[in-house]
């Protein structure tokens, strides 16, 4: 299991809080512990037009990486005038190296159920689904043991606490490839069909699933819903910053180590980066940091925020909130909430052709700025790298970022574009050294170490 990482005292649990049970499976254990609470609030209490109230004065928006306020979405499955509705928990985690959503899974699964079964019965939904990664096991074990337990105790199942609502909650186990983590694309694999995007409006709240109106929510996203019926929208509103309220995972990775701590949204890259260790001087970094070189004693360099898809960014930006309009502005985005930490001896520019190569694989090609446009980005940044870059490569990087943003499909297009991007953007000095002066200050790129070696 990933390693949880410990947090200052004063930061507030709220995905976490029951991560530390012996057997998360164990439903009595859990409800002593406030499962279900939240369940019986929206039952008993709210009801559905009181959900979604609630929902908004908290200022929930979705952990998924776009940010859409949660109430807004399910306002409009609800509204939608259609024979069925659904609701799907997004627990893929497409991004192959994090694994916050895994975590949450197999730490508290009731938590989820939970989170799901309140959206069904805002929404007015009867059958609501769990996607998982085939490939984890421990997971869809522990999700199918809770689902089976919440159905036996009634608070999921054909009469949910006695009220004569039914909500089926089944587990998903899907494959696929980073494009699932795009909802549209998502909905397209539970249905059977080729994973691509579809073009929105119309959006899934409307027409997703099966042609229904389709709530899909991260998992954290659900999750958090019981924590704001039972303590109120005033106290989530009051954790993280004004515009993005309440705590969301995120996986943070430096030399000094890794793991998954739980954050309030707001909170300065620079905390979040010192909570695996970090870098060296990590906590006080500041400025263009330590000259570059391979004799660097680890200072900070730059920290990849986003995942395959997202910005690089310098040491004098780690007072940036880790928030979703914040981080849009400085080039970078919560995506799958990924924060790596790379000291001195990383390169930048082999940094952003390896990211750039990956979203240019995981590219489903159903549009031309999908299947040629990104590839062409990591050709440019292939020839960089190496040692034959053209005079214009710069310019052209540029262009063609440009048009694949304006003209993209999907996100995972537009967002293909950042890694380089954000390297043109703070970076350039490290981009000129590789085409100007065939030299890799940190000694990563060895075609070009070679190349210049010869020449003297």
């Amino acid at each position: 299991m990933t390693t949880i990482l410990r947090t200052p005292k004063g930061w507030p649990s709220i995905l976490l809080a029951r991560a530390g049970a012996k057997d998360p499976t164990d439903l009595d254990a859990a409800v002593k512990g406030g499962a279900f609470g939240g369940l019986r609030k929206a039952v008993h209490d709210l009801g559905p037009t009181g959900v979604i109230a609630t929902l908004a004065a908290s200022g929930l928006r979705g952990r998924g990486g776009a940010g859409f306020p949660t109430a807004d979405k399910w306002r409009a499955a609800a509204t939608t005038d259609a024979p069925r509705r659904y609701v799907v928990a997004n627990g893929y985690g497409a991004d192959p190296a994090v694994l916050t959503d895994r975590t949450l899974l197999e730490t508290d699964p009731y938590a989820v159920i939970e989170g799901l079964a309140i959206a069904a019965l805002a929404i007015d939904a009867d059958e609501g689904f769990i996607a998982v990664r085939a490939e984890a096991g421990p997971a869809i074990r522990r999700l199918e043991a809770a689902i089976g337990a919440a159905e036996e105790a009634g608070f999921i199942g054909p009469d949910v606490l006695g009220s004569g609502l039914s909500v089926t909650v089944t587990v998903r186990p899907v494959q696929g490839a980073y494009m699932l983590g795009e909802e549209t694309v998502l909905l397209k694999a539970l249905e059977g069909k080729r994973g691509q995007p579809e073009q929105r409006p119309p959006y899934p709240a409307e027409r997703g699933l099966f042609g229904m109106p389709t709530v899909v929510q991260n998992v954290q996203t659900l999750a958090a819903v019981p924590w704001i019926l039972i303590n109120g929208a005033e106290a989530f509103a009051a954790i993280g910053s004004k515009a993005s309220p309440g705590t969301i995972l995120v996986a943070v990775r430096g030399p000094g180590g890794a793991g998954i701590a739980e954050v309030p949204l707001g909170t300065p890259l620079r905390e979040i980066v010192a909570l695996a260790g970090g870098p060296k001087r990590a906590r006080d970094a500041g400025g263009a940091g330590a000259k570059p070189g391979r004799g660097s004693d680890g200072a900070l360099k730059a920290v990849l925020v986003g995942g395959p898809s997202g910005g690089l960014l310098p040491p004098d930006l780690l007072d940036t909130p880790y928030e979703f309009e914040a981080l849009r502005k400085v080039g970078a985005h919560v995506g799958s909430g990924s924060v790596v930490a790379a000291d001195q001896r990383a390169c930048i520019v082999d940094l952003a052709r390896l990211l750039t190569r990956f979203c240019a694989d995981e590219a489903c090609g159903k549009t031309i700025p999908c299947r040629i446009g990104t590839r062409r980005i990591s050709e440019i940044g292939d020839r960089i790298a190496i040692g034959v870059p053209r005079p214009t490569d710069l310019q052209l990087l540029a262009d063609l970022s440009a048009d694949v943003v304006a003209s993209a499909l999907c996100d995972h297009e537009r967002l293909a574009t950042l890694p380089y991007a954000s390297g043109m953007r703070y970076f350039r000095s490290e981009l000129d050294d590789h085409i100007l002066r065939s030299s890799c200050p940190a000694g990563v790129c060895r075609p070009i170490a070679v190349a210049a070696g010869a020449a003297h």
